[in-house]
């Protein structure tokens, strides 16, 4: 089961999804993380940090996406692919600029924990759209 779950390729979209949140963690802890230290150390204003930091969790994401989560892709020509990955991308990170914004603004929680919120949202957003869109 354990090398089902990690090594054999495969269509099952369960264990896909249990992947895709393996690498999401991965991606997150790169965005996070710089998200921290662009804002604490460089003194970047945390919108800024939170855009660049989501950029770095997508490439992450992405080199992981298509070498180890999803098996069969709908498009062969792979810039056209990863130009999609990348507007699915950015529209996720709109929504996490929004979420980020909108928690810490408005909600006035520190901007670490409206990351949080918030990663949970483009989460769900990513996956649907790319298992829909660019994986079978």
């Amino acid at each position: 089961m354990i090398e089902k779950l990690l090594t054999c390729r495969t269509d099952n979209s369960f264990i896909q999804l249990f992947r895709y949140t393996l690498v999401g963690g991965l991606a997150f802890a790169v965005d996070f993380s710089l998200l921290f230290i662009l804002t604490e150390i460089f003194r970047i204003y945390y919108l800024i940090s939170a855009a660049l930091a989501f950029l770095s969790g997508v490439a992450v994401n992405y080199i992981l996406s298509i070498g180890w989560v999803f098996n069969k892709r709908r498009l062969r020509n792979r810039s056209v692919e990863f130009g999609i990955f990348a507007l699915i991308g950015i529209v996720g990170l709109g929504f996490n600029e929004l979420f980020i914004w909108f928690f810490t603004e408005q909600v006035h929680l520190h901007y670490l924990m409206s990351k949080i919120i918030a990663t949970g949202f483009v989460y769900i957003w990513n996956f649907s759209v790319r298992k829909f869109m660019l994986f079978r």
